[in-house]
């Protein structure tokens, strides 16, 4: 009987995931900005392989050429291939908002978990230190944080994490007080399953769906905030190539040579617009309301 419960209830999961992704393909837009994702996430592995030039190969007699056969998105003012610096940076930019968003995810999960399955007075002490992280906005948060360590990766990937904790914080909290009033939770309890294997086998799989996409629009934010620290000089340092810092560099030469500019911020839009497309789709593929 045991093996037969279990067995059923693999079969309800594996048709649950079909429908999910069957939902997820029929909607094209979601398949178009994982599409452009799937770009992306190649160039940044085959950076070395597909960049014509190095990201910081200096060359004065070659300074602001302008897009052609040879120099598809230009030169820059030190006669850096823009093309080239723009692939490597593909990879700076997927780094930090895939790792930003893996910890402030893991610990916002943690601390909305705690708080709504326990409630009373836990739940009071972190969502009111929640609060106050959320009465600052989040990029002025991330400034204060970015200016206190200085500027580098690793620095960058810390305060754009602790920014975004209070969103999943609350987003999983919410989740947890619908799911933990459930009779399958209750039937845990009754068998004397502890707080710890109710909150991991039980809540948190339930509210899986909600992280998941918290995630995705998440990793296009964290992309976002690390541009715009790079473009102030409180994120990663030349010559590193970071798309907010190319931005940074090349805005005293937008008069006149307005490509060292205009590639570098096309390529943060496509890749925000590509993530909230797949975000968009993935929601309504996992919502269960939508179903038809």
């Amino acid at each position: 009987m045991k093996k037969s419960f279990k067995g059923n209830s693999k079969l309800v999961k594996s048709s649950q995931s079909k429908e999910i992704a069957y939902r997820l393909w029929q909607n094209k837009a979601a398949m178009a900005g994982l599409l452009i994702l799937l770009v992306y996430v190649f160039l940044a592995i085959f950076a070395d392989h597909l960049a014509p030039y190095g990201f910081d190969d200096q060359d004065l007699s070659r300074r602001f050429i302008r897009p052609s056969a040879k120099y598809l998105f230009g030169t820059d003012n030190l006669g850096r291939d823009i093309f080239s610096r723009i692939i490597y940076g593909t990879r700076i930019s997927l780094r930090v908002g895939l790792i930003s968003v893996a910890i402030s995810s893991s610990i916002g999960t943690l601390l909305g978990a705690i708080a709504g399955f326990y409630g009373k007075a836990v739940d009071n002490i972190i969502m009111r230190c929640v609060d106050v992280m959320l009465a600052i906005p989040s990029i002025l948060l991330a400034i204060s944080i970015a200016a206190a360590l200085g500027p580098g990766l690793s620095n960058v990937m810390i305060a754009i994490s602790i920014g975004s904790i209070p969103s999943f914080a609350r987003i999983v909290r919410a989740s947890v007080l619908t799911v933990k009033e459930q009779e399958f939770v209750e039937a845990a309890r009754s068998i004397g399953a502890s707080d710890l294997r109710i909150i991991v086998r039980h809540i948190l799989p339930n509210c899986l769906a909600t992280i998941i996409v918290q995630a995705t629009l998440g990793v296009a934010g964290a992309i976002l905030s690390t541009s715009g620290l790079s473009f102030i000089g409180l994120g990663i340092s030349p010559p590193t190539p970071e798309w907010g810092s190319m931005l940074s560099a090349g805005r005293q030469y937008i008069r006149d040579h307005g490509y060292i500019v205009f590639f570098p911020g096309l390529a943060i839009m496509i890749t925000i617009f590509a993530l909230n497309l797949f975000g968009d789709g993935l929601r309504d593929a996992l919502d269960p309301r939508l179903k038809t």
